[in-house]
């Protein structure tokens, strides 16, 4: 089905128009890179999957599709992994990824937040960096509880705070001074860091109807290769999006001071970086 006939299942606002933009043609550009960078996260969600022994997965903001077609890979024959993401761009590239390997995986242009999924028909709800971007959270989580079955799960990571990946936020913070027009973020607004407060977590979780709540922090090691890193910060991010609109020069000297803003990070022909997120599970219960 071509993506533009999900058109009614997709929400009118911000998120769905930003992804369905520049940022979500830039995260098709850097999929290769981005796949190998958060490899660790999708490995940690495969594997539980993998360890019970579930049969039926949504992968919630699912993008080009990396965690999904592994869960199929992993889960094997017979397995109903679905891949859901409000970007059109990022749906289309996981479908010809899926279709080029023969995957099982499916995927469906929708908001997560409001799908028609089968009632108490998965196993499993998981996400790698997909759940901070609902308008209304609690009643997302509760649209996700009812896809649940009695007795199955979430399991799903996000960032922690702006202050404990200096990383993630190197490029917004070095390049703020020449970018006048770059937007500062809103704390507590939806996106990348909406969940940095663990009791704001748990408070929406046990408001939609989740119970056994766990957050725990998750701190994994991350590298991606130097010749990549020009890359990452001139496509990806608040950056990525300001430098569209930019002239010539103004770019030239944007990529110079955050080349040398984020050689902190740099250890030879590699670039590391911790990433300090939240591992999140929760149950439905019997």
């Amino acid at each position: 089905m071509d993506a533009s006939m999900h058109a009614a299942t997709t929400r009118d606002d911000a998120q769905t128009a930003l992804w369905n933009g520049p940022a979500g043609q830039a995260w098709v550009q850097a999929q290769p890179m981005l796949d190998a960078m958060f490899a660790p996260f999708s490995d940690l969600l495969v594997g539980h999957a993998r360890s019970m022994s579930a049969r039926s997965v949504i992968d919630v903001g699912c993008g080009t599709g990396a965690t999904t077609l592994a869960l199929a890979d992993v889960l094997g024959e017979g397995a109903r992994c679905l891949g859901v993401d409000v970007s059109a761009p990022m749906i289309v590239a996981a479908r010809e990824r899926a279709a080029a390997s023969g995957s099982a995986a499916r995927f469906v242009c929708s908001d997560a937040a409001h799908h028609a999924f089968v009632p108490a028909g998965a196993d499993l709800v998981v996400s790698r960096f997909g759940i901070m971007f609902f308008d209304d959270p609690v009643a997302a989580f509760a649209h996700l509880h009812n896809a649940v079955r009695a007795g199955g799960a979430l399991s799903a990571i996000a960032w922690r705070g702006t202050a404990e990946n200096l990383f993630m936020t190197a490029a917004e913070r070095a390049a703020a001074p020449l970018l006048p027009a770059l937007k500062a973020r809103r704390p507590g607004a939806s996106g990348q860091f909406a969940f940095a407060d663990r009791t704001y977590i748990c408070e929406v979780l046990e408001r939609s109807g989740w119970q056994d709540v766990d957050i725990s922090p998750l701190d994994i090691e991350c590298t991606l290769p130097l010749a990549d890193l020009e890359a990452y910060f001139t496509l990806l991010g608040p950056v990525g999006l300001a430098l569209r609109q930019t002239d010539a020069a103004t770019r030239a000297k944007v990529i110079e001071t955050l080349h040398e803003a984020f050689q902190p990070w740099v250890q030879g022909a590699s670039v590391h970086f911790t990433a300090a997120c939240w591992r999140i599970d929760a149950g439905r219960l019997p």
